[in-house]
């Protein structure tokens, strides 16, 4: 019987953040490697059906590294990164589409749709404008070329803004087209955040392999669980926020600056990690306000 009270106890806890979040957007950043993770990849998805059941609008943007690497592997084709961005010519591209689209988007779908909630796939191209990424090289000063990888300028909402009033979970590839006709392989979390910043969303979630951030990343106990945004940039001259956090957070920046509330870090291989941060007081990651 006590277990049975806690449970209501954790549902009465739950209340007041589902009645504030009613008919509000939130956009998930789902990284591809948690496919290889089934029952992380499950609990994840059980939170998403269970945010669009109770009246909230998750839209779900995924990523799909390891499925193209695999891929890849089987083609022999030798996989090139740059600054930490994949490579992609015209043969890479095709198989970023293809796997992308075609496996990771598909599986996801059907996998919600098996939790009796409603999901239709965007293919990312549809929707997300782009252009070619350029950059140049910290030491020799060179330019930089990734191939067909691109960064969003632009995003139609009105596909997404449909499936949700729908009441069906829209499940996004970072996939762009660029005015040269080309599709471009985006970055998800920039993907996300871009959408998340064009709707605007109410939240952003980054499902992440780390609890949040983190004073020492070799100590969870460490956990920063509120940041400011004005906060960000000395924290990275301190070291604490270090390595491939930086562009995350500061895109997390960009996008309270554009009217999302709040955004989420959030270590996904925790059981039902997005219900525990999104309705509790407490939570168990990093939030970043705008300060």
């Amino acid at each position: 019987m006590e277990d049975l009270i806690a449970k209501a106890a954790g549902m009465i806890e739950a209340l007041p953040f589902i009645q504030r979040f009613r008919n509000e957007t939130v956009v998930v950043k789902f990284g591809g490697s948690l496919l290889d993770n089934e029952p992380s990849c499950a609990s994840i998805l059980q939170d998403i059906s269970f945010m669009e059941v109770v009246g909230l609008r998750p839209v779900l943007v995924h990523g799909g590294g390891k499925a193209i690497s695999r891929k890849m592997s089987e083609l022999n084709l030798n996989p090139k990164f740059v600054q930490g961005l994949r490579v992609t010519d015209a043969t890479t591209m095709q198989v970023v589409e293809e796997s992308l689209n075609g496996v990771v988007n598909a599986h996801l779908v059907k996998q919600i749709q098996a939790m009796g909630c409603r999901s239709a796939g965007i293919h990312g191209q549809t929707i997300l404008s782009a252009s070619r990424r350029t950059g140049t090289d910290p030491d020799s000063g060179e330019l930089l070329d990734w191939g067909y990888v691109g960064e969003v300028t632009g995003v139609d909402t009105t596909p997404i803004e449909e499936c949700a009033s729908s009441q069906a979970v829209p499940v996004i590839t970072p996939l762009g087209r660029g005015k040269d006709g080309h599709t471009y392989n985006i970055n998800a979390d920039e993907a996300a955040a871009a959408i998340a910043a064009s709707l605007p969303a109410r939240k952003l979630v980054y499902l992440s392999d780390v609890p949040g951030l983190l004073e020492n990343p070799k100590d969870a106990s460490t956990l920063i669980s509120h940041v400011k945004s004005a906060d960000v940039e000395e924290l990275i001259q301190a070291g604490v926020i270090r390595g491939g956090m930086i562009p995350k957070i500061r895109s997390a920046v960009q996008t309270l600056e554009a009217g999302v509330n709040k955004v989420h870090i959030v270590d996904a291989s925790m059981r039902h990690s997005l219900l525990l941060e999104l309705f509790t007081e407490r939570g168990v990651g990093t939030e970043i306000v705008k300060s």
